[in-house]
């Protein structure tokens, strides 16, 4: 099979676009004349309607749209995949044929996909499956899916990637770097400044897109971050029949997120499967640090056991530890409604200059995010929050670091998942007790000192701030007092616990008086967690991790005999 120039780079490459495309600006011109074309014939038709008040061709525009994007190839159909999740700022009429765009697109012919499959697997297609679909059973922007039987027996989806990606692909980067460049000064945000930076981690993310051992990789790796969760479903990957343009993966039974009539018909939770993506989201971004950047309801199915599958795994990205430990201090800064700390987070994060004047941009952020807890998720979305900083945004020099193009695109597509599955659902409910726990409950360093930054404020005990984040990590029912003593006493007691046993003891007598009321508080909060029965348990462990294992072991035995 012959490749295209760019094709041997095996990656994205803006010179080395620049430098192709640079010299035949033919191709350039052509594909800008074509992109043109399209948007005006759209635009009169749509601005023609809005006019007259012609609403009986919305179903026709909405059809026209739809085969636009299709026509205009992989990279456009990313877009309108994008805003396929987006209720909240799309049109029904318009969403019901973008949502096509996920797995309903025209298929490239059998013959084709076959020959890609005998020459990257190096055998005839009928040596490598038992069995494989006469037609694909999806069609997605960049390949289409098969569904096949591996001669051991097992049921596999087999995806072949679409021929000639590359010349479009680059093309179309091309382009859009050309535009960014000169849109950007035009833009009245410090947006413009990074637009160029933005295309170029779009560029790359969806050249490791098209390499299906690339997604491989990331497949087995995301499976191992969630192989303890019950809730959460990844295929296996068969890696002897997968290459850098065919993938073998285990088949999934289950229904689209927004076959929303078939999921309440099988008898699965709407809310439960809402929770499941928001609490697997907030560990990909806080506790792996590895996400996964494209989960529209394409690339995510609830299996019939009330489980959530991921089954695309082209587009993820990774956060170093830095950025992901500065995530978790906005969440606590939030926690603690310390907009002044919150907002040094943005300039900590990119998003605002250090040398910017922080009393209106704290201002609004109190009254756009005081009240978030009650926010269900119709009333507060990535639009309703971007309206309400809309003359702030304008006013201050807020800028997109391209490093969070991809994490942005993931929140606001779960959260259009969250939308369609049930609008009245409050995220926040759940993402904050997740928070929350893991503020009490994890053993690292890092999370250890956010949890005394919590705590202390100037040398004092906030003692509102312990019984707040108590409150929230109780709320949702899944948490347990019990190992977060256990673990509290365990440090508390161990050498590195010893500067923070004085604070503590400190804390309470400070201020001349003794705090028994903020004990007792707290005590009312947590005691009817404390079961005696755990309570001894845990005690047993904790004495039991310092002792010689012979006394360990007759320790609950003496101490039985004591009590009779």
């Amino acid at each position: 099979m012959s490749q295209h120039p760019l094709e041997q780079l095996n990656c994205y490459d803006a010179k080395a676009n620049a430098t192709y495309y640079g010299r035949r600006p033919w191709l350039a011109l052509g594909r800008i004349f074509k992109i043109i074309y399209f948007a005006i014939s759209f635009g009169l038709a749509f601005g023609w309607d809005v006019l007259t008040g012609n609403t009986v061709s919305q179903p026709r525009l909405a059809e026209q749209l739809r085969r636009i994007i299709t026509a205009l190839g992989p990279t456009y159909i990313k877009v309108g995949q994008a805003l396929s999740t987006r209720p909240d700022l799309v049109r029904v009429d318009f969403l019901e044929e973008l949502t096509k765009l996920q797995d309903q697109l025209p298929p490239f012919s059998n013959e084709q996909a076959f020959a890609i499959v005998e020459y990257e697997l190096g055998k005839p297609v009928h040596k490598v499956y038992r069995n494989i679909s006469e037609d694909p059973v999806a069609a997605a922007s960049l390949g289409q899916v098969y569904k096949a039987t591996l001669y051991s027996g097992e049921e596999v989806a087999v995806k072949v990637q679409r021929p000639d990606l590359i010349p479009m692909l680059t093309l179309d980067l091309y382009i859009m770097r050309g535009i960014a460049s000169w849109l950007g000064p035009l833009l009245p945000l410090n947006l413009g400044n990074s637009l160029e930076a933005i295309v170029d981690e779009f560029g790359l993310k969806l050249f490791e897109e098209i390499d299906y051992a690339h997604e491989a990789t990331n497949a087995e790796r995301f499976a191992g971050y969630f192989k303890n969760d019950p809730d959460v479903k990844v295929p296996s990957i068969y890696r002897q029949y997968s290459t850098h343009k065919v993938l073998t993966l285990e088949w999934i039974d289950g229904i689209k997120l927004n076959e929303i009539e078939q999921i309440k018909s099988a008898g699965l939770d709407t809310d439960n499967l809402v929770r499941i993506g928001v609490m697997s989201g907030l560990r990909q971004l806080l506790e792996f640090g590895f996400f996964h950047a494209d989960p529209h309801p394409g690339n995510l199915f609830a299996t019939y056991d009330g489980k959530m599958a991921y089954i695309d795994f082209g587009m993820m990205d990774q956060l170093d530890l830095e950025t992901k430990e500065q995530l978790v201090d906005s969440v606590v800064h939030l926690l603690n409604k310390d907009y002044d700390e919150l907002g040094q987070d943005y300039v900590r994060l990119g998003f605002l200059q250090p040398d910017i004047e922080m009393k209106p941009i704290v201002n609004a952020l109190e009254s756009v995010l005081g009240d978030i807890m009650s926010e269900k998720v119709k009333d507060f979305n990535f639009k309703v929050v971007t309206d309400r900083f809309s003359k702030v945004m304008y006013d201050y020099p807020f800028c997109l670091p391209a490093k969070f193009a991809l994490i942005i695109r993931s929140v606001i597509t779960q959260e259009g998942v969250a939308l369609s599955l049930n609008p009245e659902f409050r995220i926040v409910q759940v993402a904050y007790p997740y928070v929350a726990r893991r503020l009490l409950t994890d053993e690292s360093d890092s999370l250890r000192q956010r949890l005394l930054e919590i705590l202390f404020k100037d040398d004092k005990f906030q003692w509102s701030r312990l019984e707040n984040l108590l409150a929230i990590a109780k709320s949702d029912g899944e948490f347990d007092i019990i190992p977060t003593a256990s673990m509290g006493f365990k440090f508390l007691t161990s050498k590195d616990g010893e500067y923070i046993r004085r604070r503590i003891l400190l804390a309470l007598t400070e201020d001349n008086r003794l705090h028994t009321e903020e004990l007792m508080r707290i005590w009312r909060m947590i005691g009817a967690d404390l079961e005696p029965a755990k309570l001894w348990d845990m005690a047993v462990k904790t004495v039991t991790g310092a002792m010689p294992r012979a006394i360990a072991a007759v320790l609950p035995f003496a101490a039985f005999q004591n009590l009779n």
